[in-house]
Order: structure tokens, then sequence, then C-alpha cells
């Protein structure tokens, strides 16, 4: 298109534009006919095109000759207002009738103007322990909602069982429980045979061999066991618990449960956290049993009859350090379940959600085992227990 002289560009039946450098440096741009979607983006790309070539620092548009203007258009005259200005240049719209120039009076330039970047300057330490603080304050106190809802949800079950779904509660207790039996019996039984070899080795030195059966039984029932019972279930059964529900969070079928009426904590938490609950303790009575088997070896090792270590345990560990383990253990259970549920359902979309849910679920619960065990000591040891 030739700077010197003109050009007429036919666009559609109903459109045309006519391009000319008027004087040096002023493209004259004039439109004739609609100036509408089916000949706006033509016409914005022949602009272009001529704009590259000549770079003008003015541009006027005659409008006086367009009979029609739909949004296309006016965001074709308030583009090229855009680029003129960006190139420090100018535009000038001559003859645009009052409803068209109604329309572009609308528009606001500084609405579409870019927001400079904003460098993030370096976080202080100070900040980032207030923020980590801010984090945990939020996740502990959106953990406790949830806590609070399950059981409102449970308390509801427990008044009308029927609405328990408790053919899937008996099969999530027996993948999370019984199926959890050989692994909590190995590590129960190592746990056990460990620490009596390495309570053996100093005792021996004074001639209290014998009390190492008092070490085993009261460490096993009062802590090891319950503990870890709950590590494991934390890490085998608070996973899957949050796999499966993020799996369907991903597949959107917690949505269809929400479309179909179905609150989700009363369909797919409570039987897991029944199950949770109901399982972990006789989960940990297994694991003291085996624990003291373990530790049995030992002291039969050095002679001692199983009877005589037997006698031993029953002296030292009464019916208030099991029902401290067992109880310990149901609170456990509890927030392995209520972790594992949690983080499930806040699986967000995307490829590595729900591993990444998995991971925040098992160290979310080791977690709260371990800070949680830390208060039930403090809290038995003023109670005398």
């Amino acid at each position: 298109m030739p700077n010197d002289g003109s050009a007429l560009i036919p666009k559609t039946p109903s459109s045309s534009i006519h391009t000319s450098m008027i004087a040096p440096g002023v493209l004259g741009v004039k439109i004739i006919g609609r100036l509408d979607s089916m000949s706006a983006g033509n016409i914005w790309r022949e602009t272009n095109l001529e704009l590259d070539k000549t770079s003008p620092k003015q541009v006027i548009v005659d409008a006086s000759e367009i009979e029609y203007c739909d949004g296309s258009g006016i965001g074709y005259l308030f583009g090229l207002r855009q680029r003129q200005e960006k190139g420090g240049g100018g535009l000038e719209i001559r003859g645009l009738q009052a409803e068209f120039q109604q329309l572009l009076d609308l528009f606001d330039p500084s609405e579409f103007e870019e927001s400079p970047e904003i460098q993030p300057g370096p976080i202080g330490f100070f900040e980032k322990i207030g923020r980590s603080t801010c984090r945990i304050c939020e996740e502990a106190y959106t953990f406790l909602e949830f806590l609070g809802e399950a059981g409102v949800a449970m308390v509801k079950a427990l008044l009308n069982p029927k609405q328990v779904r408790w053919k899937d509660a008996f099969l999530v207790a027996e993948t999370a429980g019984v199926n959890a039996l050989p692994v909590i019996a190995l590590i129960g039984f190592l746990m056990g045979l460990i620490m009596a070899f390495q309570a053996a080795i100093p005792m021996r030195q004074f001639g209290a061999a014998i009390y190492v059966a008092n070490l085993v039984g009261l460490s096993m029932v009062r802590e090891l066991g319950p503990l870890m019972t709950a590590i494991v279930l934390a890490g085998r059964s608070g996973s899957a618990f949050a796999a499966e529900l993020g799996t369907m969070k991903v597949n959107e079928e917690i949505d269809a449960l929400i479309t179909m009426g179905l609150d989700p904590v009363q369909f797919l938490v409570v039987t897991r956290i029944l199950a949770a609950v109901i399982m972990t303790p006789l989960l940990t009575l297994f694991a003291d049993l085996i624990g003291v088997m373990g530790g049995s070896i030992v002291l039969l090792s050095m002679g001692y009859s199983l009877d005589t270590y037997l006698k031993q345990i029953f002296s030292m560990v009464n019916y208030v350090d099991l029902l401290g383990g067992l109880f310990k253990s149901i609170v456990f259970g509890l927030l392995v379940a209520g972790i594992g549920c949690l983080r499930g359902l806040q699986t967000e979309i995307g490829a590595s959600a729900v591993g990444e849910s998995t991971t925040r679920a098992v160290v979310g619960g080791i977690v709260l085992i371990v800070v949680t065990d830390g208060i039930f000591s403090v809290v038995y040891y003023y109670l005398g227990i």
C-alpha cells in the first residue's frame, strides 16, 4: 500500500477501508459501511499492517460514512487509540455518529492500563515465622471445624443406626484393621524384643534383669503400643482415606453426591471414622500382646521362666495403665481418620493433587499423634496415672 497514494481495500460487500498519508507522519483512515463483528477483524489487521509500515505520529479516522457500529467496531476504535498512545502518538476520530460516540465513551482507558509489576521484596525471618504461625493456626481451626462437623454426623448416626452404611463401615474396618495385623504384629514383636535387649544389658550389671519385664510391659501398654499402632495406621489407612476421597474429588464424584442432596461427611466420612475408632483399640491390644511376647524371648534366654516373666508384668501393669493406653488409641484413631478424610476432601484439581493430599494426610497425622501423645503424657502425670 503506497504511502503517497491511496488504496481501496474491500473487506466485505458492506464495508471497506481507505488509508492514505495526508501529511508527513499523519495517516488518514477512512471507513465506509458497516464496522461490525464481520468486518472489524479484517479492518484491524489491515490497519495494523499500515501502522507497522508507516509508524505515524498521528492517525485521523474519518468515521462519517460508518453506517453501523457494534461492540466489535468500538473495540477496533478503542484498540487503535491504545496502540497510538502506547507508541507516543495520537488518534483523532472525526464524524462519528453520536450514538456510536456514546458507546466509545463508555470505555475508560485507565481501566485497561497494565499495572506495573511489583517485585516482592525479600521475606524477613520474623515474617516467615508469622506466616507459618498463621498457616498452622488456620490448619488447626479447619481441622477442629471438620472434627466438629464429623462428630455431629457421628452422633446423628449413632442415634439412628439405620442411616449408617454398615456394609461399607465393615469393609473399611477389614481393609484398615484386619489387613494391618501382619505389619502390626511384626513391628510390635520387634519393638518388644529390641527394647528388652537394650534394657537387659545395663540392668544385668546391677542384678536387676528381671525388671526388664516391668519395662517392656509398662512401655508397651501405656506408650509404645498405642503410639506405634497409630503411626502405622497413619501411614497405611490415613493415606488410603486421603487417596480414596481425593480421587473421588478429582473425578467430581463428591460434587455429584452434593448435587443429589447427600452430605459427603455423613455418606463417606462417618463410616471411615467409625471403622478407625473401633479397630484402633483392638489393634493396640494385639500390638501390646505381641510386644510382650517379643520381650519374653530375652528373659527366657537369660534363664527366667515364662511364669516368672508374666507374674512380673502383672505385678507392675494394672487395668488403669491398660485403659489409659486404650483411650489414647481411640483418640489417635479419630485423628488419623479425621485428617485423612479432611485432606481427601481438600484435594484440588490436577495430576499431582491426590499425591499431595496423601502426603499431607500422612505428615499431618503423624504430627498430630505425637503432639497429642505429649499432651496425654502431661495430663496423665498430673492425674497420677
